[in-house]
């Protein structure tokens, strides 16, 4: 479901039930379209753990431990999230260096994770819990696109170009 331009790309943004609760929907939109990103799809749904496991993949419990995993399911699954389709030139490097690092604590100003969170790996470990980092955002493009499938049908997610896009990107 990738863009047929080589240099615009998709990237998945699940804004996780801590920004909902926050009320933080609004503010971390209007960011990506202040840049100049596109809404390809948005929704909010509840995750089930079915869908939240085809999210963290395996690959996450050999690289981190199957505990991890199950804690990031368990926050993902905690309460709502917005899932978001975002299009752009080199969208998921641009989104990437938007959200910040992954913990809140050393994310920079100026980031979504700078600017709205505070927490650490070592204050969610002392908890029991994943870390409530507001975001997720896709990796790489290859990762992506595979996200993209979990969260989306192919008739949710839009091809349309704006007339700014036609003018400035395409």
């Amino acid at each position: 479901m990738q863009h047929p331009s080589e240099t615009v790309q998709r990237s998945l943004i699940l804004l996780k039930p801590d920004a909902l609760n926050r009320g933080l929907i609004g503010e971390i939109i209007h960011r990506f379209e202040r840049v100049g990103l596109k809404i390809a799809g948005l929704k909010m749904v509840w995750s089930t753990e079915e869908i939240a496991k085809k999210h963290y993949t395996e690959d996450l419990a050999e690289r981190r431990g199957e505990h991890i995993r199950q804690l990031m399911v368990n926050m993902l699954t905690s309460g709502p999230v917005v899932a978001m389709v975002l299009e752009g030139v080199e969208a998921v490097e641009v989104v990437r260096k938007m959200v910040g690092e992954t913990e809140p604590k050393s994310a920079a100003p100026g980031t979504i994770r700078g600017d709205f969170a505070h927490l650490s790996f070592k204050h969610a470990d002392s908890k029991g819990s994943g870390v409530f980092n507001l975001i997720h955002a896709s990796g790489n493009p290859e990762e992506a696109e595979t996200e993209i499938d979990v969260w989306f049908s192919e008739d949710e997610v839009q091809n349309f170009d704006p007339e700014y896009i036609k003018r400035t990107i395409i």
